[in-house]
C-alpha cells in the first residue's frame, strides 16, 4: 500500500551500487523487415514424446547460395543474432527460415547497391567506417572484458564494497496519522492513559494501510521517511512513543518505535549481476582510460574540449 509520507517505497536494501550503461552490445543494424510468416488456423499438434537434441549444425555448412556466393549456417546464426528482434514474435520453428530469407534480401538488394555506386557514396562511406569501428569496439569489450570477468572478481568485488559500507540501524515502527495537531494530542493523552497504539491507529488513523495493520510500517533505514519523522523514530527507545505531534507535510504523527537493529546487506547471490556490471564497469574504464592516455587526442573546440574535460572529471 502506498504511503505518502515515505520518501520511497520501502524494498529490499542493495548496494549503493552505480547505475550502469551496458557498454558492449550488438551493433544496430538498418535493414528491411524481416519477413513474417503466414499465420494459419490449425488445431493444436498432439503432445509428442520428447527427443535428444540435434546435434549443432557445422557452420562451415552451405545452405544456399546466391549469385554464385554460398550462405553458410554461420551466416544464418549471424543474422538470427542480429535481426533478433525482427524474429522475435516469429515462433523458434520459423525463424531459421526467416534468417535465410533475410540473408538473401539483404545480399541481393546491397548488390543492387553496389551497381548503382552507393557504396561510393561519402555519407555511407563514413556511416559503414563509423559501424566498423564501434562493431569492432564491442568485439573488443567482449573478448577482453566481457568475456574475462571471473567469479572470483566477482566475490571480491562484494566482499569490498560489504567491508566498505558503515553499518546502518534500522528501526520497526508504528504510527498514526492524522490532520491536526489537537488530534494527535488527544491521541498522546489517551497512550498515556493505558490505551493500545494499534487499536488508536485503527480508529485514528487517516494512513489507510494503518487502519488494516495498526500503523505497522515495518522496518526501514535512513532516508526512507520524510526528515521530521525519521528524526523522531530514530530518536526514541524501543517500546516508547512520541510525547509529542511529530509534524510533517502529510499531517501531524504519533510515531512508536517497536525493535532496532543493523541493516543486512543483500545477500551475494542477490545482487551477484549488479555486482558483476560494476566489475565490468570498472574495468571498462579502467581500459579506456590506459588506451586514451596513450593515445593523442586533439580537440580543436574550446567549448566542446571543456565539456569533454568536465565529463572525464566525473
Amino acid at each position: 500500500m502506498y504511503r505518502p509520507f515515505r520518501r520511497r517505497p520501502l524494498a529490499t536494501v542493495a548496494l549503493p551500487l552505480f547505475a550502469l550503461v551496458f557498454i558492449a552490445g550488438a551493433v544496430a543494424q538498418e535493414t528491411a523487415p524481416a519477413p513474417t510468416a503466414p499465420q494459419t488456423d490449425t488445431a493444436p499438434a498432439a503432445p509428442q514424446a520428447e527427443t535428444a537434441p540435434a546435434a549443432a549444425p557445422d557452420p562451415a555448412a552451405v545452405v544456399a547460395t546466391i549469385a554464385g556466393e554460398p550462405v553458410t549456417e554461420a551466416d544464418l546464426a549471424l543474422a538470427e543474432g542480429e535481426l533478433g528482434q525482427q524474429f522475435a514474435q516469429l515462433p523458434p520453428e520459423q525463424r531459421r527460415a526467416a534468417a535465410l530469407s533475410a540473408v538473401i534480401e539483404i545480399r541481393l538488394l546491397a548488390a543492387q547497391a553496389v551497381e548503382k555506386g552507393l557504396d561510393k557514396d561519402t555519407d555511407f562511406q563514413r556511416r559503414s567506417a563509423f559501424l566498423q569501428e564501434r562493431a569492432l569496439h564491442s568485439e573488443l569489450v567482449d573478448k577482453e572484458i566481457a568475456d574475462k570477468v571471473t567469479d572470483e572478481e566477482i566475490r571480491a568485488r562484494y566482499d569490498k564494497q560489504i567491508s566498505e559500507t558503515p553499518p546502518v540501524n534500522e528501526v520497526k515502527a508504528r504510527h498514526i496519522l492524522v490532520k491536526t495537531e489537537a488530534e494527535a494530542l488527544d491521541i498522546i493523552k489517551q497512550l498515556d492513559g493505558g490505551a493500545k497504539f494499534e487499536d488508536l491507529a485503527s480508529q485514528h488513523t487517516t494512513d489507510p494501510s494503518g487502519k488494516t495493520t495498526g500503523g505497522d510500517l515495518g522496518y526501514f533505514g535512513p532516508g526512507q521517511m520524510v526528515p521530521e519523522f525519521e528524526t523522531a523514530a530514530f530518536a526514541l527507545d524501543i517500546g516508547t512513543y512520541t510525547k509529542a505531534p511529530v509534524q510533517s507535510q502529510f499531517g501531524f504523527h504519533v510515531i512508536k518505535v517497536e525493535d532496532k537493529r543493523a541493516q543486512q546487506p543483500p545477500a551475494f547471490e542477490q545482487v551477484r549481476d549488479q555486482v558483476r556490471s560494476v566489475v565490468f564497469r570498472e574495468k571498462y574504464f579502467a581500459l579506456v582510460k590506459q588506451i586514451r592516455d596513450s593515445a593523442t587526442v586533439e580537440i580543436a573546440d574550446p567549448e566542446l574540449k571543456k565539456a569533454i574535460d568536465q565529463m572525464d572529471a566525473q
